[in-house]
């Protein structure tokens, strides 16, 4: 452990931040063996970053691993021993310019392949996004109908309760109002008959009495 954390040190402060300010200190004077010199130098960190996600992984376990890895990057930045400049010009260098037309070639069919596949999917995405917002859309139209639909009903439920209680009120009542009709009519008929056989009655006597 405390291996692994003196070399995130080392790589960082004198593998990263000093090349940087050296890098620096080269663009701003103009001196070109200093610019060639780091720009060598960040071609092989380049490399050796990308070789250490694989070796952390599968070759931690290896006794003096980190402090092989300190001793690689005080081996690339001593102006002694120069290790980015050999390793640039016997490995590197010959190894790029053998294959630099591939390696271009293979970049720029890489490059629209990606563009295509960008494409494609975001047209994807967007497709996608679009029938989900028409979804969303749809089901939100339906639930808001509805409530406005038992919102409305909840409404007039009091309205229709009021009509049927004055229906019940009318029926109940129309049978009072009929019987005293009935009852009208034939006390009005009985009168009537009465006044009439008075009426007959009263010659059929006095005939009678004159005989």
């Amino acid at each position: 452990m405390v291996s692994w954390i003196i070399s995130r040190l080392v790589v960082l402060i004198f593998g990263t931040l000093y090349p940087a300010y050296s890098s620096y200190k080269a663009v701003k004077s103009k001196d070109v063996r200093e610019y060639v010199k780091w720009m060598m130098y960040w071609i092989i960190f380049a490399l050796f970053t990308t070789a250490e996600v694989i070796t952390d992984i599968f070759l931690c376990w290896l006794p003096f691993y980190y402090e092989l890895k300190i001793a690689f990057v005080v081996w690339l930045l001593s102006p002694y021993t120069k290790g980015s400049s050999v390793l640039y010009r016997k490995f590197v260098h010959p190894t790029l310019s053998s294959k630099e037309k591939d390696i271009d070639e293979y970049l720029c069919q890489a490059k629209d392949k990606s563009y295509d596949t960008l494409m494609h999917f975001g047209r994807k995405g967007l497709n996608v996004a679009a029938t989900a917002a028409v979804m969303a859309a749809t089901k939100g139209q339906g639930v808001l109908s509805e409530r406005l639909r038992s919102f409305s009903m909840q409404d007039l439920s009091p309205f229709q309760a009021e009509g049927q209680a004055q229906n019940a009120s009318s029926v109940t009542t129309q049978p009072a109002a009929v019987q005293h009709r009935t009852r009208t009519m034939i006390h009005s008929k009985s009168e009537t008959g009465y006044s009439k056989g008075t009426i007959t009655a009263f010659p059929l006597f006095f005939y009678v009495k004159m005989h």
